[in-house]
C-alpha cells in the first residue's frame, strides 16, 4: 500500500482546522477541533464513507437524505455515527475543545455543500478561501 501523503497535516478552517493523520489508499483519518457556536457545512458526499466519534465537547448533528426533513442528533464523548454517501449532514460545536475523530474512505475532496456559514460553496475543497476565513476569524478573536 502506497502512502498518499507521509506527514500529519493541518487543514485550517472557518470553523477551525482538520488534523489529517493519516490519508493512504484505502481509508483516512482526521481529528476535527471545532469553535463553541461554529459549524461545518451542511454537506453530502457522493462516494465518501466516514464514522465520526465525538472525543470531547458535546455537539449537535444534523442528518438525515432528505434536506427538508433532516434529523437532530446531540452528541457527547464517546458518541458515533456512521455517514454514508448521499446522506446530508452537519455538526456544530455546543461547547469549547470540541473535537471529532473522523474515519473515511480516503476521497477527502468529495462534498457538496449545500449550506455554509462562511459563503463556500459547491463541490470540493477550496483551502485557500479556507486559509483566508480562518484568518479572518482568529483575528476577530472568535
Amino acid at each position: 500500500m502506497k502512502n498518499k501523503n507521509l506527514k500529519t497535516q493541518i487543514k485550517e478552517k472557518p470553523w477551525v482546522r482538520e488534523i489529517w493523520f493519516a490519508h493512504i489508499d484505502k481509508y483516512a483519518g482526521k481529528i476535527l477541533e471545532v469553535y463553541k457556536g461554529h459549524r461545518y457545512s451542511l454537506q453530502y458526499h457522493e462516494k465518501k464513507q466516514e464514522t465520526q466519534y465525538l472525543l470531547s465537547g458535546k455537539a449537535k448533528l444534523i442528518y438525515g437524505t432528505d434536506q427538508k426533513r433532516l434529523q437532530e442528533k446531540i452528541l457527547r464523548p464517546g458518541d458515533r455515527i456512521d455517514i454514508y454517501p448521499y446522506t446530508i449532514h452537519r455538526l456544530e460545536a455546543m461547547e469549547d475543545n470540541t473535537r471529532v475523530i473522523e474515519v473515511s474512505t480516503p476521497d477527502l475532496d468529495d462534498v457538496i455543500k449545500l449550506e455554509d456559514d462562511y459563503g463556500r460553496t459547491g463541490k470540493g475543497n477550496n483551502e485557500s478561501m479556507d486559509n483566508k476565513l480562518h484568518r479572518q476569524l482568529k483575528s476577530k478573536n472568535i
